[in-house]
């Protein structure tokens, strides 16, 4: 069975990067590992508004397609790189509904936080970047820098409002966990 690392945060905050260098270590390892990610370019293309537009309806198609992409990731990998976790969903719909100055139903916001919260105990370890204003954005990114600054706000909250555990990606306690959840996928083959 494929451990699940998730790494959450808002655009050009240094996640690819981040999963491009664990991959090589667990590659040095010996270990197989998968990234799955960008959701809300599918998203788009399949017709539903993303960003400043996220709706119910598009971030419950971004919730299942992770948890799809992340079980069929794992039939062949024994680890799962997730590049924005379900959670990370939450605090972008959250974020656009600040900026257009709606809410959902209640009910709708019950049952994605309800699946949010249900799903991410699936995770071995979720990471949360952090917003750094001086980084530049990278190629293609959208340029909306009070919506990139609510979304790092809003995934903070979901996080603490849903009482998902994570870690700093930045810190040690990060790189303990990873290397402790390498060395139990090594020693288990």
């Amino acid at each position: 069975m494929a451990s699940y690392i998730g790494i959450a945060g808002t655009h050009s905050t240094g996640k690819t990067t981040y999963f491009n260098e664990l991959i090589k270590r667990a590659g040095d390892m010996g270990i197989k590992a998968v990234r799955v990610g960008d959701f809300a370019t599918d998203c788009r293309n399949s017709g539903l508004p993303i960003l400043e537009n996220h709706t119910f309806e598009s971030t419950l198609w971004i919730i299942a397609s992770v948890i799809k992409s992340e079980i069929e990731a794992g039939i062949d990998a024994d680890l799962v790189l997730v590049d924005r976790p379900v959670v990370d969903a939450i605090g972008y719909l959250n974020a656009a509904l600040e900026i257009q100055g709606r809410e959902i139903s209640l009910d709708e916001r019950e049952y994605l936080e309800s699946l949010v919260k249900f799903h991410s105990k699936r995770y071995d370890l979720i990471l949360q970047t952090e917003l750094d204003e001086t980084i530049e954005l990278g190629e293609g990114r959208p340029e909306n820098m009070k919506f990139r600054k609510l979304a790092a706000v809003n995934i903070s909250a979901a996080f603490n409002d849903l009482k998902i555990r994570y870690i700093p990606a930045q810190s040690e306690a990060a790189k303990t966990a990873e290397g402790n959840i390498l060395d139990t996928i090594k020693t288990s083959e």
